[in-house]
């Protein structure tokens, strides 16, 4: 059984959709299906404070948590890695909390193995920061990403200033400051620790900057994007998204960020398209299914996840970097969804340490996964020094990318909701084969 977080701003929250409707077109034009739309792909999932309803045009996270543990189909490497024994004492850090055993879940080991990042991320990353823009604080993100990061023996979290041998952990308000911060929010607290502790498994050593903005509209997240590019980091990761609306091209102004890989999720409600994934100015994730295959030279196996978001914008047009994908051109005159992918899948999801509306170790899958994975990747490539758009990874080799040919998201007849070889909607030009196409 799966438990989304999954949170909206309506307009039963009375301002909430203010910021909302500023950008946009009036309330009854906001929603704009994709062509050949899906129902969803992710049946069982339920709503978490998703407050009074369901309005065209909300705002919604994408984690999803796995709440049978029978249900989780991954396996953890047998190979000495951290997170199978006791933890350091973090004396330079804050507060690590040690567990007695592994926990459910995917830990860094076996991300870093399953994309090929085992060296990068053990050698790049430092110095480098990661912004993350979620709505709503989590009051408890800095005790929890301690005992997460202790676990698998990660460097520890600084208590102040950066010394050798821990990173800097900083939460600021949509303005840049420390106080006041928003309200707590118990599902976006959620998304809040997927999103962090993703970025801690794949690029250890990356300092982290959270931006959380005052609540869930498109006008308190959009100044929440600016506040993170200002402040210079490699990436910033963005796990939430909404239906398309009519003037989402006016709104991706707070996506032209040059120099900073913005990656964005695709949804997790199967085929269809979420901005905003769908500007051409970020980079579009999708997400697979993640599974040991012993016999193979890689030693994983990936297919598309069935409640992954994909598919042909109804609102942004195709740029030129996409439309040079002859197969990708017949099936589509829009911005395509997604560019690239990793695991989302929550049956063979990631282990994630929540205290504040759950009791620690969960299991989570959701495209919010892959999206922070691909944008720790970014970091572990140096972000700056390479292409850190989407139009990079279309002129990347595709030696870069494992190429994930089997699955789909829904029945739209096309490679819009089906892998192949090549792109797909999907999973797009596949997943991260070490950091080449970063």
């Amino acid at each position: 059984m799966h438990r989304r977080a999954f949170v909206f701003a309506s307009a039963g929250t009375g301002a909430a959709l203010a910021g909302l409707l500023a950008l946009s077109a009036p309330a009854a034009a906001l929603a704009v299906g994709p062509s050949g739309a899906g129902t969803g792909g992710s049946p069982g999932f339920t709503a978490c404070d998703a407050g009074s309803g369901q309005d065209a045009g909300a705002v919604s996270c994408n984690a999803v948590q796995l709440t049978d543990a029978a249900a989780w189909r991954g396996v953890q490497a047998d190979d000495g890695a951290p997170g199978n024994g006791a933890v350091g004492d973090g004396a330079a850090g804050v507060g690590p909390v040690a567990t007695t055993a592994p926990p459910l879940g995917y830990g860094p080991a076996e991300l870093q193995q399953a994309y090929n990042l085992t060296t990068a991320s053990a050698g790049n990353g430092r110095g480098r920061t990661v912004a993350i823009v979620d709505a709503y604080d989590d009051p408890s993100v800095v005790s929890d990403l301690s005992a997460y990061r202790a676990q698998y023996r990660l460097p520890p979290v600084c208590g102040g200033r950066a010394v050798r041998g821990c990173i800097t952990f900083t939460k600021v308000n949509q303005r840049g400051v420390p106080f006041p911060l928003p309200s707590a929010d118990p599902g976006w607290s959620q998304e809040i620790s997927v999103d962090v502790d993703m970025v801690s498994a794949v690029c250890p050593d990356c300092n982290i900057l959270l931006v959380e903005s005052d609540s869930a509209t498109f006008q308190s997240l959009g100044k929440a994007e600016d506040t993170a590019a200002a402040a210079g980091p490699v990436s910033i990761g963005n796990s939430f998204g909404s239906g398309e609306f009519r003037s989402e091209t006016n709104a991706d102004q707070h996506f032209q960020h040059p120099g900073i890989a913005i990656t964005a999720a695709a949804g997790d409600d199967g085929y269809g398209v979420q901005w905003p994934a769908s500007s051409p100015d970020v980079i579009a994730v999708g997400g697979t299914t993640l599974a040991p295959a012993r016999g193979s030279a890689r030693g994983w196996s990936e297919t598309a996840w069935s409640g992954d978001g994909s598919g042909c914008s109804a609102i942004e047009p195709q740029p030129g970097w996409q439309s040079r994908i002859h197969t990708l051109r017949a099936q589509c005159a829009g911005r395509a969804v997604a560019d690239v992918a990793a695991v989302a899948d929550p049956d063979t999801g990631v282990a994630v340490y929540d205290t504040f509306d759950l009791p620690g170790w969960s299991v989570f899958g959701g495209t919010s996964v892959s999206t922070q994975i691909i944008s720790a990747v970014y970091a572990l490539a140096g972000g700056g020094s390479g292409p850190t758009g989407a139009s990079g990874l279309y002129a990347a080799s595709p030696r870069g990318f494992f190429d994930v040919t089997t699955g789909s998201d829904g029945s739209c007849g096309s490679l819009l909701c089906t892998a192949t070889a090549g792109w797909d909607g999907p999973t797009g030009l596949g997943t991260p084969d070490g950091t080449g196409a970063f």
